[in-house]
């Protein structure tokens, strides 16, 4: 499998006074492609709003630094649900959703948007669709058509779609009031990775959050999984594979560390350091491991199955330890003496190992 898995940091797409968005495009990234994932990332500053839209994907939405305020839309729904959003908040949005998003204080609220791009327009992109601003659906039509579907008259209609001019994302003039988030309306949609239960948690290793259809049920929806996974300084993720065909698409949130890939007929396809902002690719069933730098290293990844399975090949739930002895012993072609060594050891660790001593 000859293509590019090279780590890539994204590239503005616009913006303007109240932040920016940007994106990973597939001819940088081409993995994206092949996946058919989307990567995005909205940066919003005091007062900025990301006007409301919808997507061609169903996606994962992942604050990343800072605190504000999220609408959303359900299909179907005839109330918006609005919800106050802080860093380690993840948020699922199925297909149909309009959301908008809102940053009210000073430090800069940034989200990462990670989806399925299988059914949208373009494979390896996100497609958004504002329904208002210089952009927005309605410009598209005649002012006899607004007029006639919002009961206006086509002067009313001209005045009220066009009053907006700017695309995407605007900064809200001081004294505009925004709507005060509910409590009730994050039930259910959302999960701080920050505060959940921990699924793995290794002394001087690592930690994991894991989202499935068991702590936010509304990811069955969007068709993904994700994790949250934090490792230590100088420690190690065990080798291993996503066993049930699916992609893994990692965003690196903060620190650096090495990455190695092995592939096909054993080849080993990437090699290199990572640092946060950093995208990148696991293919399916190619085998990953990470190494992180004395700082560290935490990402957030989507895995393109909500209930995806592991399979490591080191640590006492390494397949190796499931294997007979015999035939450890033949496949790797050693002595009885070597195949005891090799039982003997990572027999307490499961996914992370510390620093050597």
């Amino acid at each position: 499998m000859d293509i590019d898995l090279t780590p890539k940091l994204s590239k503005k797409s616009y913006g303007g006074d109240g932040g920016a968005y940007y994106a990973w495009c597939s001819d940088d990234l081409p993995m994206l492609r092949a996946a058919g994932i989307g990567a995005g990332k909205l940066a919003l500053e005091k007062s900025g709003l990301a006007l409301p839209f919808y997507s061609d994907s169903s996606k994962v939405a992942y604050v990343l630094q800072g605190g504000g305020t999220c609408g959303i839309v359900l299909p179907e729904a005839t109330k918006e649900k609005v919800l106050a959003i802080k860093k380690g908040d993840a948020i699922a949005l199925p297909f149909g959703v309009v959301t908008w998003w809102f940053n009210p204080s000073d430090t800069e609220l940034v989200v990462l948007f990670l989806g399925d791009t299988s059914k949208g327009h373009k494979a390896g992109q996100f497609t958004n669709f504002p329904i208002t601003g210089g952009n927005g659906i309605f410009t598209g039509f005649t002012a006899e058509f607004v007029g006639r579907a919002w009961d206006l008259t086509e002067d009313e209609a001209k005045k009220l779609v066009h009053s907006q001019t700017i695309a995407g994302i605007v900064k809200v003039k001081d004294g505009q009031a925004m709507p005060e988030p509910s409590a009730k309306d994050r039930e259910g949609m959302v999960l701080n990775c920050l505060e959940a239960p921990l699924d793995v948690d290794i002394k001087n290793g690592g930690c994991v959050v894991v989202l499935n259809t068991k702590n936010l049920p509304l990811v069955g929806e969007v068709g993904l999984g994700a994790d949250l996974v934090r490792l230590n300084g100088h420690a190690m993720c065990s080798p291993g594979f996503s066993c049930d065909s699916a992609y893994q698409v990692t965003y690196v949130v903060r620190g650096s560390g090495r990455v190695q890939v092995v592939g096909v007929d054993g080849k080993r396809v990437l090699e290199t350091t990572v640092k946060g902002g950093c995208l990148f690719i696991v293919p399916r069933f190619f085998v990953v491991s990470k190494i992180a730098d004395a700082d560290g290293l935490e990402w957030f990844s989507i895995i393109t199955t909500p209930n995806p399975v592991f399979t490591h090949l080191a640590g006492k739930t390494s397949v190796w330890k499931a294997i007979s002895s015999e035939v450890l012993q033949a496949s790797f072609n050693t002595t009885p003496e070597m195949e005891k060594l090799f039982r003997s050891k990572r027999t307490s660790d499961e996914i992370f190992f510390p620093p050597p001593k």
